[in-house]
């Protein structure tokens, strides 16, 4: 490119604009823009890059030898990315009056992922410092689209232990490819998931935000007595609106049931089992502790726990396997795909507070028919060698000659009659399990760590089903009470993941408490206050239950 003057903006007079008067985000970065106008923006064949060399061109070494100086106000992680970006533009800036105003918009649109534009792009700030404003815009850029592309924290960070692919872009040439070709939006706009799980939930966030704005959500309910069906109680009509606000009744049935006044009606009792099921609690229409305390929870909360949600889906890369095995252990619920779409459904039983379901993405390709139990040291230690050796012969176990503690496949065996069992998964995996009363509970979080699946042998023949060759080995190997590796054929994806909001399948936001703690963990490593209720089990431990 050849050199070409500039005339230098007008920073300082577009600063005083700005501060005369309050402008949205899309406004100022327009009213940045139109101090570039004079700029001469690069031109470039997408694609192309220059070599990290100083330029010749006075202009262009000018802007090098600043850029340099100025490198370090950008994040570490960014700074390569940063170079590489100017090193395809040429070392000229980037910045010009139709690119901000784009950036403007960009800006305005980050609500649709649980974001807050004025918390990225500072367009009034950039203009008070003309000398910056091209490297500062475009740190601002660069870093919007990683939180978008691969989230704003490490995973690792705030979870023991997360082990799942990982989205990754290059932002330096994704960027210099939108601009050459005047895609800004368009490319900011594919770096979220733009698979139906995110947009419905980034649908959700935008009603609750809305309902905030409009409304300031919805009244406080007030914790006290169970309401029972056929009541009348002081709280119904705060209850009311509560399901109104979230879509469990339509507002035409608010109104109707307004004229019950204080009665706790066999419609208002519907509605309240839908907020149940919505919420992954005991759908019994009573009101009682556990459903006092989801409705406890206030519409910021819900938006900002939706936010966290939004920001865990952004960590994960976008291409999956078209057949997969999905397990949200926030909400003990398991999906398998097939095809690219959910195919089959199974309530499960996950890891305990004190024994989390760890976040693992890893195939399998194979199912153990009558598996044995190889019992974890821990478990062993802790709660079965204790018990002495009558115990372990009440159990079917024995202790091996290594030392470890093996317990015999059978009716009885804690893997039950089928193990799905992970590639490097540290002894993570699915399994069948003797305790079936476990999947009738709403709150499913009772293992060691390992899945449990309802009705596992049907859905191993499910997973065999396409060979029927293999299909009849598994069947075979059931009958014969033998234990017997059979090959699927194929490798197939599981993910364990950890959503505690999502939408269903009517459309509704549903939310599941923290059992693990990790949204207040996440909500930390992001700055935001979060106050949502606390879980507790209803359901009695089980100590005879030593199973993974």
């Amino acid at each position: 490119m050849g050199a070409s003057r500039r005339t230098a903006p007008d920073w300082t007079g577009l600063l005083m604009v700005m501060n005369r008067r309050q402008l949205t985000l899309a406004a100022a970065a327009s009213a940045l823009a139109s101090a570039v106008q004079a700029q001469t923006p690069y031109t470039s064949q997408p694609g192309v890059t220059v070599e990290p060399q100083p330029p010749r061109d006075p202009a262009a070494r000018a802007f090098y030898d600043s850029f340099n100086s100025q490198l370090t106000r950008a994040p570490a992680a960014l700074q390569p990315e940063l170079r590489r970006l100017y090193e395809m533009a040429g070392w000229r800036p980037i910045w010009t009056a139709p690119r901000l105003r784009t950036l403007g918009q960009v800006a305005e649109r980050s609500e649709r992922h649980g974001l807050s534009g004025a918390d990225h792009f500072d367009f009034a700030g950039l203009a008070s410092d003309p000398a910056s404003a091209d490297i500062r815009t475009s740190i601002a850029a660069l870093g919007y689209a990683r939180v978008l592309a691969e989230g704003a924290v490490r995973p690792e960070t705030v979870e023991n232990l997360w082990e799942m692919q990982k989205n990754r872009v290059d932002l330096a040439a994704g960027l210099h490819d939108a601009v050459s070709r005047d895609r800004l939006l368009d490319w900011f706009e594919a770096l979220a998931p733009t698979d139906i799980g995110y947009t419905n939930l980034s649908a959700g966030y935008v009603r609750y935000r809305r309902l905030i704005r409009e409304t300031g959500g919805w009244p406080a309910f007030a914790q006290g007595a169970t309401i029972e069906p056929g009541a009348s109680d002081r709280r119904i009509p705060s209850l009311r609106a509560r399901l109104v606000a979230e879509g469990d009744l339509t507002e035409r049935q608010g109104r109707a049931l307004a004229l019950n006044g204080d009665v706790y009606g066999p419609e208002l009792e519907e509605a309240v089992r839908g907020f149940q099921l919505r919420h992954g609690l005991g759908v019994d229409g009573r009101i009682g502790p556990a459903t006092q305390r989801s409705l406890s929870a206030s519409a910021e909360d819900r938006a900002r726990q939706i936010a966290l949600n939004l920001e865990r889906r952004r960590w994960l890369k976008r291409e999956l396997s078209p057949e997969r095995i999905e397990v949200n252990t926030a909400a003990a619920i398991m999906v398998y795909w097939k095809d690219d779409r959910p195919v089959h459904s199974n309530r499960v039983v996950v890891g305990t507070a004190n024994n989390q379901t760890p976040s693992l993405e890893k195939p399998f390709a194979s199912v153990v028919a009558n598996p044995p139990w190889y019992v974890p040291a821990s478990i062993a230690r802790n709660e079965i060698l204790p018990r002495g050796p009558a115990y372990l012969a009440s159990q079917n176990m024995y202790i091996a000659p290594a030392g470890n503690v093996v317990q015999r496949a059978g009716p009885n065996a804690a893997l039950g009659y089928v193990k799905f069992e992970l590639r490097d998964s540290h002894a993570i995996f699915l399994h069948d399990t003797p305790s079936k009363a476990a999947f009738n509970s709403a709150f499913r979080h009772r293992s060691h760590g390992c899945v449990r699946v309802q009705n596992a042998v049907d859905f191993a023949r499910l997973l065999l089903a396409p060979d029927p060759s293999r299909l009849s080995q598994f069947d075979t190997a059931l009958d014969s009470r033998r234990t017997q590796r059979v090959e699927t054929g194929r490798e197939i994806s599981v993910r364990l993941l950890y959503w505690t909001a999502f939408v269903d399948g009517q459309g509704r936001v549903a939310f599941r408490e923290d059992v693990y703690n990790r949204d207040a963990r996440l909500a930390e490593a992001l700055g935001i206050h979060l106050s949502l209720p606390q879980p507790v089990s209803a359901a009695q431990p089980d100590e005879e239950d030593v199973g993974p």
